[in-house]
């Protein structure tokens, strides 16, 4: 079995998402270890991460996403774990892995640096697991080459055998073939693959949404796989808020008092709105309710005021769904067009 440390050099870089990608495309039986945690989530009196549970759920993986982590938290893993319990602890679960995989993708943190203090970051995974180390590197063209030149001039790999990087999100893919890759060849870095931006993997579905806010979905559930592009604050009056320039954007998600009867409305007969999201745990009246099942528009109530639900949405990253098939499949297709699986394995 062979295995593989995905690592990056920033967080929500595309690690998780490129497995995906990867392993649909290889269609080998494959593990999965994700050994430091840093999207958990509690459902049923266990924890486990995101990451594990959507590649879990996506492959009917036999694995329990909770045995795929390690810990979530620093101060746990400190006093839990020593660097020799640590070695142990991933060998173990390397050699826990059902039997017949192919190969095993092992998962690092949200960027180089994380887990460093408690022996988990990825290039010390690598060197744990005496296994090749993949990083993906996106943002803008800048960032990644100030990424890649960090990595080739000043990151002390030991022993680690960085097989390459895989870069990722690129807007342009043929100017950046042309004015950056020339360079990076010369510097020696081994590109695995150049993997374009994507419009329609940065939009939220509204149950991640729905999820990231622990909302109640009142009615509407038909239509929680439908995309959300813009977001609407409907703290203004509603004459306000239909003149404002976010009111009349496509596949828009409205945040709104549950007293504010007028705005709800507004929503609901605007062709655009996708979701509302009602705030302060108040309801609006029945007939409301009503209207909005019968469009399928989804009405989210949460506990907090609108301030803190917008905040919370602000700061909500779009991830995949297993829901969402016709996202895994265009992640899928792009992998396996922009990567050279050959030379990755």
């Amino acid at each position: 079995m062979k295995t593989i440390v995905i690592g990056s050099t920033k967080p929500n870089a595309g690690k998780t998402s490129i497995i995906i990608g990867i392993a649909r495309g290889l269609n080998k039986p494959f593990g999965y270890l994700k050994p430091f945690g840093d999207r958990l989530i509690y459902r049923k009196k266990r924890t486990w991460d995101y990451d594990t549970a959507l590649i879990t759920n996506i492959f009917g993986l036999k694995d329990a996403p909770e045995d795929m982590s390690i810990g979530f938290a620093h101060s746990k893993l400190i006093y839990s774990y020593n660097e020799t319990s640590i070695q142990e602890r991933l060998a173990d679960m390397v050699s826990e892995t059902q039997p017949g995989k192919e190969v095993q993708f092992v998962e690092g943190g949200k960027d180089l640096e994380y887990g460093t203090s408690v022996f988990l970051n990825s290039i010390t995974l690598a060197g744990y697991l005496k296994c090749p180390l993949v990083l993906v590197v996106s943002g803008d063209e800048e960032i990644i080459m100030d990424d890649i030149w960090f990595i080739n001039k000043y990151l002390v790999m030991g022993d680690v055998d960085l097989a390459g990087v895989i870069i990722n999100k690129i807007h342009d893919p043929e100017d950046f073939q042309s004015t950056y890759m020339p360079v990076i060849q010369k510097a020696g870095i081994k590109v695995l693959g150049v993997i374009p931006f994507q419009h329609e993997l940065t939009r939220f579905s509204i149950s991640h949404i729905s999820e990231g806010l622990m909302a109640r979905v009142v009615v509407g559930a038909k239509g929680l796989e439908k995309a959300v592009e813009n977001i609407l604050v409907g703290a203004m009056s509603v004459e306000a808020a239909v003149n404002s320039p976010v009111f009349n954007k496509e596949k828009k998600l409205i945040i709104t008092g549950g007293d504010r009867s007028d705005m709800i409305i507004a929503g609901i007969e605007d062709s655009e709105t996708r979701c509302i999201v009602i705030t302060n745990n108040i309801l609006p009246p029945p007939k409301i309710i009503s209207k909005c099942g019968e469009k399928d528009i989804p009405l989210l109530l949460v506990p907090f005021d609108t301030y803190e639900a917008a905040r919370r949405l602000d700061s909500m990253v779009p991830l995949l769904t297993p829901e969402n098939s016709k996202n895994i499949d265009r992640l899928t297709q792009m992998v396996k067009d922009h990567v050279s699986m050959e030379a990755l394995l």
